[in-house]
């Protein structure tokens, strides 16, 4: 029943595609949000996920490869590949895989912090990432 209500909602107001972007990701993201509870972290914070990716650790940052803006595409700053978008509005599969996105976060992390993101940034950043 309410599926068939939430459905008809959504036909009704024509936000098919947007359920359907939102459905594709909200399973790994929650999963991970969810992980990082069972460590101790949350609650999570939107606004301090956007200030994370725009900090400057010793030079570095998530917008050095990953654009100003996650809506945009991005260029590796070491080897010049072009990075997807990060924002899961402009693109469908970027949370799609929990293990994949465990590993960017694990190796981006150490990157540019030179560490592990904590379980607190990794949920706040996640957080806020979900919204663009």
């Amino acid at each position: 029943m309410k599926v068939r209500l939430a459905v008809s909602l959504v036909t009704c107001f024509g936000l098919t595609s947007l359920t359907h972007v939102y459905a594709s990701f909200a399973g790994p993201i929650d999963e991970l949000l969810n992980d990082y509870i069972q460590q101790g972290a949350g609650p999570f914070v939107a606004n301090a996920g956007r200030d994370f990716w725009y900090e400057d650790f010793n030079g570095k940052s998530c917008t050095g490869c990953h654009a100003d803006r996650p809506v945009n595409q991005g260029r590796h700053v070491r080897t010049g590949k072009l990075i997807a978008p990060m924002a899961p509005s402009m693109n469908v599969d970027r949370f799609t895989d929990k293990a994949h996105v465990a590993k960017w976060l694990l190796r981006n992390c150490k990157w540019t912090l030179g560490r592990e993101c904590n379980a607190q940034e990794k949920g706040d950043l996640l957080s806020w990432l979900r919204q663009q």
